[in-house]
């Protein structure tokens, strides 16, 4: 059996869990809400305040779908109740982040100023050299950090670029003169 899906899913007060017929599963929480069309091969159960995800057979695909099921549907209930960041720094002579409404400017040696909104559901905060990235979806929140750090990358002989606030960068040594 999947170790990780074979665990239930706990259903903390204040959040509502709704499956409708082709897995379609909605979690309303006080932070909002989320829905998501899961494996029909999957059966999910709402028992008490509890989620249960059991599989119908041992076939390999089966087995793979039976924990991504349910890490998924844990993942939503977490989202509804906590949420998720994301910490990013920007580091780098003359790089910065500044934030005007919805909007993130970041200046990172182009010859112009990068700009990116926000996507709808998520939030982005700017203190000194952190970016935090913020809303209750797991996968926009790592998408949208994913796509900040795109726009300049750290590179190995400086550390210049942004990278995430756990991330280390591997450094290399620079070049040595002739003798």
């Amino acid at each position: 059996m999947s170790r990780i899906g074979r665990m239930p899913i706990a259903v903390p007060a204040g959040v509502t869990v709704d499956i409708a017929e082709n897995n379609h599963v909605t979690v309303k929480g006080p932070k909002g809400t989320l829905e998501r069309t899961l494996p029909t091969e999957m059966e999910i159960k709402l028992e008490g305040s509890e989620v249960t995800v059991t599989r119908p057979s041992d076939l390999k695909k089966m087995k793979s779908l039976h924990g991504l099921t349910r890490t998924l549907i844990n993942n939503m209930v977490i989202g509804v109740t906590q949420g998720y960041t994301k910490e990013l720094e920007v580091n780098g002579v003359g790089y910065r982040a500044s934030k005007s409404g919805k909007d993130l400017t970041l200046n990172l040696g182009y010859s112009h100023p990068v700009v990116m909104t926000d996507p709808e559901g998520l939030e982005s905060k700017v203190e000194g050299n952190k970016i935090t990235v913020s809303g209750i979806d797991k996968e926009k929140v790592g998408q949208y950090a994913a796509e900040i750090r795109d726009k300049r990358r750290p590179e190995p002989y400086k550390g210049k670029g942004i990278k995430y606030a756990d991330e280390v960068i591997r450094r290399k040594v620079g070049k040595t003169g002739k003798k």
